[in-house]
This record gives structure tokens, C-alpha cells and sequence, in this order.
């Protein structure tokens, strides 16, 4: 079992990059503020390098997992990428939906946010697969 650092650290990059577009104001960015009620202002008083710095290391390690959990260089990029969407789309957005269920969070919350998990976890796969 060897992880491959420089695949897991091009997956995170590209996956914070996702994240910056869908929760930009070009995709998601006022629905989430609406649904969530975190404004700028709210934002701000969390401090931004904790927030992402954070962020980060929990994407790091969950692009860790992903390489060590498949075989990339026998499954190959379409394997690698078809088992990210299920990691995103099955196990990441299903048990944030159960979550939000809950909580009584909205549809469109849970879509927002399993929405990015799935692109996430999509493209993980994708680099981990393209790069092996």
C-alpha cells in the first residue's frame, strides 16, 4: 500500500479550486448564504486561516484515503473517477443527507452541499486515476 503524495496533494489543490467555484457567486454562493444564514460579515468572525487551513488538512487526508483505499494504477483514471462520484454522491452526500434530514434542512441545502461532495470526490478520483 503506497500513497502517492504528489497525486494526493494535485487532488486536494483541485478539489479546494471546485470549492471555490461552487461556492463562488458565479454557482452557489447566495443560495448557501441563504440557506445556511452565514453572511460576509459572519464569516469573518471565524478566522479565515483556521477556516481553510483546516479545510485543507481534512481534504488532504480524505484524498489520502481515496488513493489508499483504491488501486489507481490498476483501475485507471474512469475506475478511479466512477468510484470517487459514488464516494461523493453514495457515502458522502447520502450520510449528509440523513444529517440534514434530522436537522430539518432543505432540500436545496443538502443539494448544495452533496452537490460539492460529489464533484469533490469525483474529481479526487479523477487526478488520483489520471496521475498513477
Amino acid at each position: 500500500m503506497e500513497l502517492d503524495y504528489l497525486a494526493v496533494l494535485v487532488a486536494t489543490i483541485a478539489s479546494f479550486g471546485a470549492g471555490a467555484i461552487w461556492y463562488s457567486p458565479l454557482l452557489f454562493a447566495k443560495a448557501w448564504s441563504a440557506e445556511t444564514g452565514i453572511t460576509d460579515e459572519k464569516a469573518k468572525e471565524r478566522s479565515p486561516a483556521m477556516v481553510f487551513g483546516v479545510s485543507f488538512v481534512l481534504t488532504l487526508i480524505g484524498a489520502a484515503a481515496m488513493d489508499i483505499f483504491l488501486d489507481p494504477a490498476s483501475m485507471g483514471v474512469l475506475g478511479c473517477t466512477m468510484a470517487g462520484l459514488c464516494v461523493g454522491l453514495i457515502w458522502v452526500g447520502g450520510s449528509v443527507g440523513v444529517n440534514y434530514l434530522f436537522e430539518h434542512k432543505s432540500m436545496r441545502h443538502w443539494l448544495i452541499t452533496g452537490g460539492y461532495h460529489t464533484v469533490q470526490y469525483t474529481l479526487i478520483g479523477l487526478v488520483l486515476g489520471y496521475m498513477s
